[in-house]
């Protein structure tokens, strides 16, 4: 059996969203845009659904929009905010792509130039480039809440403060698809206008997420057809998708501050262990507050592929980086962009924790990984 170290790519499906799904993959269905009883049970579900999102998100229920994917929640906040104000896009070098590709989508189609704020060798968006990437000719604004690669948390409340003051006219959006799980979003994004999650981050069904906007934001849909969503996001709705992201959240925040502490132990015993027992190995952006599940280093000498490949025949499930990048081959821009050589970038091991991961996993891991490498050294499995 695998002991799962990939929870930033997904997560294992709770059994609460499971038990709230069941009816809507078996005997219960329904169009929620319909009018008769069969079309209001299912339409019942999902307004459920919205109001536990909004709760969870600091929004109103008629707010939320519910998309397929925490990647069609970004590319709705960046596109359809620009095709809505055409102007400057100022973005964080570390953005997941689902925000850098969408931006530069938007500068291809003449809607706005990409302005890319640099970040520090700690992982944090550097303030004062960002401050000097801000004007009152601004459209959006987007900054992650957590790095899905190296995990550091940003300082969204001070983001917000500088966009408010340099940029009056910008909407401020975060992907928070990776903070979820570890922190209270409501919280934490309160000066945001729109927020991006995605449900198989903290146990829902893959293939359902949401934007909130918290404030009221003008966007142009992406997706075009029927009235739904208030005409922000056309289609039917995935209703067992839909109430198992619900469910999911609705357990994630319930056991918040248990998890949160309980896997931070083990991930620091994690890493911990590994920087003991692993010769060259580094931990990126140390010190910094990193959400509790990421523990992410660079090994030395030794090739990720090579490392990834050798750690599933021991049994250990992990990455280099965000999962949307993997098959790339290429270095990871989140690396690169603080500061280490492509080199190093090729290096990179990602360990990410969450509400399944037990002691044992982190016991096998602390044996598998020093072995793993030690063994490529010896074979020349290295970058030269």
């Amino acid at each position: 059996m695998t002991a799962y170290f990939d929870h930033a790519a997904t997560t294992p499906l709770r059994a609460e969203a499971r038990d709230a799904m069941e009816p809507w993959l078996g005997g219960r269905y329904g169009n929620p845009s319909g009018t008769h009883s069969v079309a209001r049970a299912a339409g019942a579900a999902v307004d459920e659904a919205r109001d536990v999102i909004a709760g969870a998100l600091g929004a109103i229920p008629g707010d939320v929009v519910f998309t397929a994917s925490g990647t069609e929640a970004d590319n709705l906040a960046v596109l359809g905010r620009a095709h809505a104000a055409p102007g400057p896009l100022v973005v964080s070098a570390i953005e997941h792509h689902a925000v850098l590709n969408a931006a530069l989508a938007a500068e291809r189609y003449g809607l706005g130039e990409v302005r890319v704020v640099h970040v520090g060798k700690d992982g944090v968006v550097d303030l004062e480039a960002l401050a000097g990437a801000l004007d009152r000719s601004v459209s959006l604004v987007s900054v992650q809440l957590v790095n899905s690669e190296v995990g550091t948390l940003q300082p969204l409340a001070d983001v917000a403060r500088l966009v408010r003051r340099r940029a009056p006219g910008a909407a401020l959006h975060t992907d928070a698809v990776q903070a979820v799980a570890w922190y209270d979003v409501a919280e934490l994004a309160a000066g945001t206008d729109m927020v991006s999650i995605s449900a198989h981050k903290f146990g829902g069904p893959q293939g359902a997420g949401a934007l909130a906007f918290r404030r009221g934001v003008h966007l142009e849909p992406l997706v075009f057809g029927g009235p739904q969503e208030r005409e922000r996001r056309a289609g039917t709705h995935n209703v067992a998708g839909i109430v198992g992201m619900a469910a999911a959240l609705n357990a994630t925040v319930a056991g918040l501050a248990r998890d949160a502490v309980r896997v931070r132990a083990l991930r620091d015993a994690l890493c911990s262990g590994l920087l003991s027992a692993v010769p060259g190995a580094q931990e990126t952006a140390p010190g910094q507050e990193k959400a509790p599940g990421h523990c992410h280093l660079v090994i030395e000498g030794v090739e990720s592929e090579a490392l990834l490949m050798l750690l599933d025949g021991y049994g250990i499930g992990a990455s280099a980086g965000s999962a949307c990048a993997s098959g790339a081959m290429g270095p990871s821009h989140v690396l690169t962009a603080m500061g280490y050589s492509e080199r190093e970038a090729m290096a990179a091991l990602r360990l990410t924790l969450g509400h399944t991961t037990t002691g044992e996993d982190v016991a096998r891991a602390l044996k598998a990984v020093p072995d793993a490498v030690t063994r490529l050294r010896r074979g020349g499995a290295v970058v030269r």
